[in-house]
């Protein structure tokens, strides 16, 4: 049998850097993916990561500090962000981007100006500052790997797109000369660049291996079992790090644990809750389980020979002027303009009388003025919308094609019409966050015209917006260095976990654009350096420890205030 001394499951950019942490250590390290593709949903993703107090905002002149960071979390907790852990997150973000600049080809650089999601809370950000993204990266390092990866090639930085202030549209040069040289940005760079890094250091991905039991001795574990296309195959290890990411793709999950409905998720569809069930089997304490990364999006034309729906994450088109959503009263119920994962709560409102949600279905209402001047779902100002867009050639009309009520949907759109002209949503107080016009019209940004605008150009269209999810983010509970707990509350031994297999550090909290990425890049890397320097009962110290890492630092415990 293969023994190593630490093995990580999943090859997202929480189990990568897992990985790399721990190889940089000096620890021999197997790394599996349960997909024939490497990336997970991190590949899928535009890869940016949220980071208080970074070094990048501060030189960028950003003022920023760990007491802000800490207070905005708190801000926004409502009880369910275990304190140690937001310490531990915020304390070890500049260690993070201190080591993966100087040991790592993962390089990071601000996104200028993304303000956080909730800016006006308590320690908010509204000019930014935390949200960073990865550097352009050549899979010319990397030969063959592009195409053992998820996700398709995107030659762009994400300050070049429209989320991230960017027009989305490439000079032709820069664009041709980008494809040829294989230059991507965005998910696939991330893990691209993580990934190069675990090569350095002759940790190379074994793909098609799905873990499928933990090994122990006694009360430790000491390896995994795995089902491969070739038969089962069973490794030891002194410490096993599960980064298999969440459940969303399996119903029964979904069904037990999850707070409200999702169709339709956008991760990767082999995010099935393999590691959390291979966690429970050893009485893991489990949290945060019914929250996700909860994101609105259309359902695409589904192709007859693909398995799983593919989706359209629908956040530009819903922030623009000259849209609305309504739900099947025909009647506005949020802030359109809200972060996407806010909406989930908006979404999952219930009703008692009627023992229904209230505000599913939902639809996107634009009108010709919005497909002149933006165009949308992927198509340039001027249209034509693709063909899956409901199209009508009056309210009426379009309240029939989507089953609303006609004179609910045409009294919505008068009263929202009056309150653009005015320049103020007095209902649901669209525009008026620093962050609601941030992915809107950038020409009217800063502003609430840069969100708000009439629906009042005929024809009109619609697009169901659906309840999904980027991925869930409850499992089992850690503590600081990612060491699963059972439930009592005693360490798992040689068991650990990051990214979103594990309870969530930030609770129901999205703090900002990439509020995934920072916490799943920080607990991989205190995962993998713990898993690495682990004592065992027959070592007394750990085996492996940096010297950048001195004594002082080899467990970096949280600063209480």
């Amino acid at each position: 049998m293969e023994q190593f001394d630490v093995v990580v499951l999943g090859t997202g950019a929480a189990g990568l850097c897992a990985a790399l942490a721990a190889a940089d250590a000096g620890a021999r390290v197997g790394l599996f993916e349960k997909s024939d593709q490497v990336g997970g949903t991190t590949a899928l993703s535009s890869a940016v990561a949220w980071l208080p107090a970074n070094k990048y905002a501060a030189e960028a002149g950003v003022s920023d500090s760990r007491e802000e960071g800490l207070a905005y979390l708190a801000s926004l907790s409502h009880g369910m962000i275990l304190p140690e852990l937001a310490e531990a997150f915020v304390d070890t973000g500049p260690e993070l981007c201190e080591w993966l600049e100087t040991s790592t080809p993962l390089q990071l650089r601000l996104v200028p100006g993304f303000p956080d999601y909730h800016p006006e809370h308590p320690g908010g950000k509204p000019q930014g500052g935390r949200s960073l993204e990865p550097e352009l990266f050549s899979f010319r390092q990397i030969p063959g790997w592009g195409e053992r990866m998820v996700g398709v090639t995107r030659p762009m930085r994400v300050t070049e797109t429209p989320i991230g202030g960017g027009t989305g549209v490439l000079p032709a040069d820069v664009e041709a000369e980008r494809r040829a040289e294989q230059i991507e940005g965005l998910g696939r760079a991330m893990v691209g660049s993580l990934l190069k890094g675990c090569l350095d250091h002759d940790v190379v991905p074994r793909t098609g291996h799905r873990a499928t039991e933990l090994v122990t001795d006694g009360d430790r574990v000491v390896g995994v079992r795995f089902e491969t296309a070739e038969g089962p195959v069973e490794v030891g290890a002194r410490s096993v790090i599960l980064a298999t990411g969440g459940f969303e793709h399996d119903e029964s999950l979904v069904r037990d644990f999850l707070r409200g409905p999702i169709r339709f998720p956008a991760g990767v569809p082999t995010n099935t809750g393999d590691g959390l069930r291979m966690a429970m089997r050893l009485g893991a304490r489990l949290g945060n389980m019914r929250e996700a990364w909860w994101v609105p999006v259309a359902a695409l034309p589904k192709p007859e020979d693909q398995a799983h729906q593919p989706v359209l994450l629908v956040l530009r088109e819903r922030t623009l002027p000259r849209s609305l959503m309504v739900n099947r009263f025909g009647e506005r119920f949020t802030n359109e303009a809200a972060n996407y994962n806010a909406l989930g709560g908006a979404f999952h409102q219930f009703d008692a009388a009627s023992f229904s949600y209230l505000n599913q279905p939902c639809w996107l209402i634009m009108d010709q003025g919005f497909v002149d001047r933006y165009g949308g779902f992927g198509t340039a100002a001027g249209g034509p919308l693709p063909d899956w867009v409901l199209r009508a050639d009056d309210l009426p009309s379009l309240a029939e094609r989507i089953g609303v009520p006609a004179d609910a949907l045409q009294a919505t759109v008068t009263r929202f019409n009056a309150l653009a002209e005015k320049g103020h949503d007095d209902d649901f107080g669209r525009g008026d966050s620093a962050y609601d016009g941030w992915c809107g019209d950038r020409s009217a940004y800063p502003g609430t015209a840069a969100t708000l605008g009439p629906v009042d150009t005929a024809p009109y269209y619609a697009v169901e917006l659906i309840s999904s999810t980027l991925g869930t983010k409850g499992g089992p509970r850690t503590d600081v260095d990612g060491a699963v707990l059972d439930v009592d509350g005693n360490r798992i031994d040689g068991l650990f976990a990051a990214g979103n297999v594990m309870a969530g550090p930030t609770g129901m909290v999205y703090g900002g654009a990439g509020g995934t990425l920072g916490p799943a890049l920080v607990f991989g890397y205190r995962a993998g350096r713990a898993a690495a320097t682990r004592p065992t009962p027959e070592e007394p110290e750990p085996r492996f420890r940096p010297p950048s890492w001195g004594a002082e630092t080899a467990v970096l415990a949280p600063r209480r205030r």
